[in-house]
């Protein structure tokens, strides 16, 4: 009988458990020649639990690799952008001969509004936001319970042989954004993210209570982020309601093997609707992108209440279904060879998703044209990669005549 295998008297079943019934030594990943993508492969690719079948092995983790480097990739090439158009918004009053403001809210964070800046206006932002990823597709990153490969006797309630990997993923982005109003009715915008990227994971293989550690590696990446260039017109409007058209177009200008960047080009036409009162309003868009990570149908909803002259409070809906978005499953297959054991493999499938979030934050007018707002993002959907808040801090400042 080999060093390395086990009998199993009650099945009557030789289980063979190679490289778990001896101490296996760690490896770790050189970050410095490679890329993130690299270093998430390794940590998930080179798994050692014995199932008997290393084609197969091999093809599931490598489809789990490639979901989570989407869902980074999704995460990042796709992360709501305070909308480039600003706080402000201005008309030119014919009695007065000047431009005075158009609403007296804000306007919310991530939904479009109807509104456009006015007519020779121009405004500047840089936004901060950080994400601290803590699960995904409703399984914990952090706590090492995010099974890899594992061996289970059947009729078993836990698996004998187990390995897990634990992932530790944080983004911090800034955004410097810029709009201007070429008439009345239509604005010009464009976004910018500097996006830091740091990965740290380590993988550990658990035989029959008795851990040993497999692998560890660590990345990082910082650079440009997609690019994002928008354009939207305002034909009908009454008072500050009204309806609008825009388009976005996503440039594939962050680092795709690092997964700063979705690596494509993508253009996303929306419609939106404003239906505003002294002081409430309600604004409420959808479009469809075509092309980046994933096709998708992206809306959003926007609640605003004017709580003073120089506050609005706002909460929103966020939503996107992605036709590719992919999900992480667990395949469970009896092992070649062995009556009685299941190999039981982390891999994914490329299904559509779809993915909720709550927005709620403030916008305050702190002296003149500047104006700083902060909010949280809260997924309540479990597609996909998500942190527990998403935090955002913008200063806006407005130039105009």
């Amino acid at each position: 009988m080999p060093a390395r295998a086990c009998f199993v008297g009650r099945l009557g079943c030789v289980v063979f458990a190679v490289a778990a019934g001896l101490p296996a030594f760690a490896t770790r990943a050189d970050a410095q020649q490679q890329t993130v993508s690299d270093v998430l492969s390794f940590l998930l690719v080179n798994r050692s639990v014995s199932t008997g079948d290393f084609t197969r092995d091999e093809q599931a983790a490598q489809d789990a690799a490639n979901a989570i480097s989407g869902f980074l990739r999704t995460e990042i090439g796709t992360l709501p952008i305070n909308s480039p158009a600003g706080g402000f918004s201005y008309r030119l009053d014919p009695s007065l001969g000047a431009n005075v403001r158009s609403s007296d809210s804000f306007g919310p964070f991530f939904t479009e509004r109807t509104l456009t800046a006015g007519k020779h206006q121009f405004g500047m932002a840089v936004s901060y936001t950080q994400a601290s990823f803590d699960n995904i597709d409703g399984r914990k990153l952090r706590d090492g319970t995010l099974v890899s490969t594992a061996s289970q006797l059947e009729g078993d309630a836990q698996p004998f042989d187990v390995e897990t990997v634990t992932l530790r993923l944080e983004t911090r982005t800034t955004t410097f954004s810029a709009h201007i109003g070429l008439t009345d009715r239509l604005d010009l915008s464009a976004a910018v993210p500097f996006v830091s990227l740091t990965m740290s994971g380590s993988r550990l293989d658990t035989y029959r209570g008795t851990a040993f550690p497999q692998a560890s590696g660590s990345a990082s990446a910082s650079g440009l982020g997609d690019a994002i260039v928008r354009a939207k017109f305002n034909p009908i409007r009454r008072g500050a309601s009204g309806l609008a058209f825009a388009a976005d177009i996503r440039l594939p200008t962050g680092d795709a093997d690092n997964l700063l960047g979705t690596g494509r080009t993508a253009v996303t036409p929306r419609v939106i609707v404003s239906l505003e009162r002294e002081h409430v309003a309600w604004h409420g868009e959808v479009g469809y992108t075509a092309g980046g990570a994933s096709n998708a149908l992206d809306y959003g909803s926007a609640l605003t209440v004017v709580a003073g002259r120089r506050l609005t409070l706002v909460a929103e809906v966020i939503g996107r279904r992605l036709d590719s978005g992919g999900q992480l499953i667990d395949t469970i297959e009896p092992r070649p060879g062995l009556v009685g054991v299941d190999t039981i493999r982390l891999t994914a499938t490329s299904s559509s998703t779809s993915r909720v979030s709550l927005v709620a934050g403030v916008r305050w007018n702190i002296a003149s044209r500047w104006l700083w707002s902060f909010n949280t993002i809260q997924p309540i959907t479990a597609a996909g990669l998500n942190a527990h808040w998403v935090p955002t801090m913008t200063f806006d400042y407005s130039i105009g005549r």
